[in-house]
């Protein structure tokens, strides 16, 4: 796949797939011709960054699970990806470690009944940090783009955050937006 033939939805993750046990990110990379895969790096229990205590209405430093991923588009690192979940959500599931959830974890909090009826997206262009920077072998300057989703229940509480960073030149993102 060259740059600027990717074009991605958020649809694909918000909503849970009770048919197949198979992760978005691969179906996706595989519906169009190549190999997606994730790596979970760490998931742990931490005080959570201001813009994320911020997404779930909470304190400052208020005490989150996360779970740190490493996308892959045909072998070659294109996202890094931390999900958080409020502990009385994650403490003591899946969400709370490292191996792979079946069906993936839009699945899973289905099942603890935290299903998603509204997506809020911000999607901002910067300079990685360090960590990204390497992580996704990028050159001197060049940009990334960072979205941060947050996903909200019919009560409008968010019960996930994902902080998602990718270098701007690999995404074309697509919104399609439904009026009245």
């Amino acid at each position: 796949m060259s740059v600027g033939e990717w074009v991605s939805s958020s649809m694909p993750y918000l909503a849970p797939h009770r048919q197949s046990p198979a992760d978005a990110w691969g179906a996706e990379a595989a519906a169009r011709g190549g190999t997606g895969r994730q790596r979970i790096v760490r998931a742990e229990e931490v005080a959570a960054p201001a813009e994320v205590a911020a997404a779930f209405a909470g304190p400052e430093g208020m005490m989150v699970a996360v779970r740190r991923r490493v996308m892959y588009l045909d072998e070659l690192p294109c996202e890094l990806t931390d999900s958080y979940y409020p502990l009385e959500i994650a403490r003591g599931t899946a969400l709370a470690g490292t191996a792979k959830i079946r069906g993936g974890a839009v699945r899973l909090l289905a099942e603890l009944g935290h299903i998603g009826v509204r997506a809020r997206e911000d999607v901002i262009a910067a300079l990685p940090n360090d960590e990204a920077h390497e992580v996704l072998r990028l050159t001197a300057g060049e940009p990334v783009l960072r979205i941060v989703r947050t996903t909200l229940d019919a009560d409008d509480r968010p019960f996930q955050v994902d902080m998602m960073t990718m270098p701007a030149h690999l995404q074309r993102l697509r919104y399609e937006i439904r009026i009245g």
